[in-house]
């Protein structure tokens, strides 16, 4: 096996990791969350139920294909990062829905919106069509965090 191919493989892993992370610890649909004072700019639920499908399969195409081409400093800088970034928006849900920790929770996810911002820059400077697939994401990790600051200023 390449080291581009583990590269690829370490992507794909760190995808389902987010998606089952964020399985286990997104609660929606708890009594808590429905009763909260949302931010005015907080999107409708239909919107959030398009955007992570989204989102979860461009992570997982883009930084594919990045492993597979990319120069190896940014496939390191990619495969490094991302985990990251992860871990950091699985701690966030974690945080936010099961102790409603609001304040650590927007803090751990402003960390992950920051630390997306280098993965953009990659994407967009690999191919051009790879950072317009990946800046959905960016923006909703950023209007995440912004989210969270949301619900902190709001004191819910």
């Amino acid at each position: 096996m390449t080291w581009r191919a583990i590269a690829v493989s370490a992507v794909i892993v760190t995808v389902l990791v987010y998606v089952v992370g964020s399985g286990i610890w997104v609660s929606t649909g708890t009594s808590w969350y429905a009763t909260i004072d949302k931010p005015a700019w907080q999107p409708p639920p239909w919107f959030v139920g398009l955007i992570w499908p989204y989102n979860f399969v461009v992570v997982a195409v883009v930084g594919s294909v990045i492993a597979w081409n990319a120069t190896p400093q940014r496939v390191l800088t990619f495969v490094t990062v991302l985990p990251i970034t992860v871990v950091l928006a699985i701690t966030w849900a974690y945080l936010f829905f099961t102790p409603h920790q609001l304040l650590g929770s927007a803090i751990v996810l402003t960390c992950a919106a920051l630390l997306t911002l280098p993965l953009t820059v990659i994407a967009f400077t690999e191919r051009w069509w790879l950072g317009v697939l990946f800046l959905p994401y960016q923006l909703w990790i950023v209007t995440a965090a912004s989210l969270s600051w949301g619900y902190v200023a709001n004191g819910t």
